[in-house]
C-alpha cells in the first residue's frame, strides 16, 4: 500500500501552478516573502507562511502542490 507523501515546504514552481505567474516572477515572490518574514536565503517557505503571505485558504492551495 503506497502512502500519500505531503511536503511541508513551498518550491517556485509550486506557486507558478498556483498562480500562473511566471518561474522567475514565483522566485521573486519567495524572496519577498522571505524577506517579509525575516528568513535568511536559505531557509524553507512553509505552504502555511505562503497562504498567509497571499491569503489563499491552505485547502485550495493543497491540491495543486504534487507530491
Amino acid at each position: 500500500m503506497k502512502t500519500a507523501t505531503t511536503r511541508l515546504c513551498i518550491y517556485p514552481k509550486d506557486i507558478q501552478r498556483i498562480t500562473g505567474k511566471s518561474y522567475r516572477q514565483s522566485i521573486r515572490m519567495m524572496q519577498n516573502i522571505r524577506k517579509e518574514l525575516n528568513k535568511l536565503q536559505n531557509e524553507l517557505v512553509s505552504i502555511e507562511e505562503f497562504c498567509q503571505y497571499t491569503s489563499l485558504k491552505y485547502e485550495q492551495v493543497e491540491p495543486l502542490i504534487v507530491g
